[in-house]
């Protein structure tokens, strides 16, 4: 992650080898003043030097000179924080234009790109509305140079799935569903490939790697139930008997799981949209009492603990699994990006009737307090 060092690494090499200058001109068969140039920043060694020096001193080529093409987890995860912190706090041009730069220079470290990708669109409302096109179109073209280039069948296809999303924000419907039909069929028995890993581990006597698929598989599970309700509460926003009852129903889950400490995020969005569902009814009452709910789950879900990924005395057995996820248990969004946006998609049309009401009012002053706390 480190700029060329050929300079420092010359030196530190040289010294390693217990060798002076002159004995290593001799070698090379070139003057003590061109060595001393060269570890000096004050000239560069010819690049037909180059496979000699590092065979010399046994290294690569991309050792010697210290570049790194490819990053490892831990320097993707530091990027990542880095960067989603400069879209929090500077003008979103600056943010992108750090972006691209690190792009170029990683441009085969394609789970680097991934994350880019994944980064650009958690921060794609802080764009101005003209821009978002151009950022959606590059997370595109990204994920298409994964998809023709890596190797690694896990990464293209999380790659596939992002451009889908990206595809589905441009207005390319039929491209979006063409390509995840076939790969989506809850009929395909790849889906059940999870299940089918915990009995091999259990008919193997891994009794402790059984409970440990099944905590992931439940978890995973959990939070793709708490997405599809509020999903299906945005599908079927016209019918209100349906949306109470899976209102209901998941706020009985959200309960049982603890899902406000366990995941607020979840929680969050599923009190949000409710909330929406209420107001486009009309009820408001009902709608102000979700966002009640909304703005205290927001609430602790502003703190770093509980911005990262958890797990709690149920689910006890998931953040070794969570740390070895490629951010790990880092948070997608800068915890100020998301005390701006948990205030602003109350601006909502659909909130209109609501900005006199008194407990929206409180709300929305609670949020914006604790905006201020990160500006």
């Amino acid at each position: 992650m480190n700029d060329i060092n050929l300079s420092e690494n010359l030196v530190r090499l040289r010294h390693a080898k217990k060798l002076t200058q002159e004995q290593l001109a001799d070698f090379l068969g070139v003057t003590k003043a061109s060595v001393s140039k060269w570890e000096t920043r004050q000239s560069l060694p010819d690049i037909l030097l180059l496979p000699r020096l590092a065979a010399f001193y046994g290294v690569t080529v991309d050792e010697l000179i210290g570049y790194e093409p490819q990053l490892s987890r831990e320097q993707i995860q530091k990027l990542y924080s880095e960067l989603a912190a400069g879209f929090a706090s500077r003008p979103f041009d600056e943010a992108v234009k750090k972006t691209r730069l690190l792009i170029n220079r990683y441009y085969s470290c394609y789970p680097f790109l991934l994350q880019v990708g994944i980064l650009y669109l958690n921060h794609l409302d802080l764009a101005e509305k003209e821009q978002r096109c151009e950022i959606l179109n590059e997370i595109s073209a990204l994920c298409t140079h994964i998809a023709d280039s890596c190797t690694s069948a896990d990464i293209c296809a999380d790659a596939a799935t992002l451009k889908a999303m990206t595809d589905l924000q441009l207005g390319k419907i039929r491209e979006v569903i063409d390509s995840l039909e076939p790969v989506s069929d809850p009929k395909r028995i790849s889906n059940s490939s999870g299940s089918v890993l915990i009995q091999a581990y259990m008919l193997s006597g891994q009794k402790e790697k059984a409970l440990d698929m099944c905590q992931i598989s439940m978890y995973l599970g959990l939070l793709t139930l708490i997405g599809s309700s509020v999903q299906y509460l945005s599908a079927a926003v016209g019918e209100l008997s349906d949306c109470e009852e899976t209102i209901r129903r998941t706020d009985r889950l959200i309960e049982a799981y603890q899902l406000e400490l366990l995941h607020p995020n979840s929680a969050a969005q599923f009190y949000y949209q409710s909330a929406l569902v209420y107001a486009y009814h009309e009820c408001f009452d009902a709608a102000a009492e979700r966002l009640l709910k909304y703005e205290k789950t927001v609430r602790h879900l502003l703190s770093e603990d509980n911005l990262k990924l958890h797990g709690d005395s149920y689910f006890d057995r998931i953040d070794k699994w969570i740390e070895a996820l490629e951010l790990g248990s880092a948070p997608p969004r800068n915890i100020r990006a998301v005390a701006r946006s948990s205030w602003e998609i109350l601006e909502e049309p659909l909130f209109e009737p609501l900005k006199q009401n008194p407990a929206f009012k409180k709300i929305l002053g609670s949020l914006k307090k604790e905006y201020s706390r990160y500006e």
